[in-house]
């Protein structure tokens, strides 16, 4: 077995482990009252496989499936660390659409709509957040990032990373608790 291919598993591992020691405990915080706006910022990389086709005249397409590590800073984050799932489908003419699921460390999870515009020169992603389950339950919002492409294996692997990410939430009624 290649390094390329062994690359995107040790790049994952050395994630969670990054993700795992670099949490400090924080005291527990009240979530904002429901309706209340929280911003926030953090970093988001995915490791995981892109599969590309030729749609003629320089025009392509491609399926991407990712997973990974978003950690999220500020005082209005509505959670600390969450493991990543994306899907999503880019063609070089009309953009990217994709869909992600945010799972934080209780199981609890945030739903979210992505579009971008999908090229090397035009990278920038808005995620619309839909619903969420537990804590997260109502939530609503928006975040934004530019994608950059780090690696690319053998047979479609890839990783990249989020760079500039950043949004705002806003807590349904349902949402409550308390946030780490």
């Amino acid at each position: 077995m290649g390094f390329l291919t062994r690359a995107p598993r040790f790049l994952l591992g050395l994630a969670f482990a990054a993700a795992a020691c670099g949490q400090a405990k924080e005291p527990s915080r009240p979530a904002a009252a429901s309706g209340g706006e929280l911003e926030f910022s953090g970093s988001w990389s995915g490791i995981g496989s892109r599969h590309t086709i030729s749609l003629g005249a320089g025009r392509f397409g491609s399926v991407v499936d990712l997973k990974g590590t978003m950690l999220l800073t500020g005082p209005g984050r509505p959670g600390v660390g969450f493991q990543s799932e994306v899907i999503g489908l880019t063609d070089s003419a009309t953009g990217f659409q994709g869909r992600s699921v945010w799972t934080d460390e209780r199981g609890d999870q945030v739903y979210s709509e992505l579009q971008g515009e999908g090229t090397a020169a035009k990278n920038h992603v808005a995620g619309t957040i839909l619903s969420g389950t537990g804590r997260y339950a109502g939530v609503t919002g928006s975040y934004e990032f530019s994608w950059q492409w780090v690696m690319e294996g053998e047979e479609g692997a890839v990783h990249g990373r989020a760079v500039d990410l950043r949004g705002r939430v806003q807590l349904g009624p349902a949402a409550g608790g308390s946030r780490r």
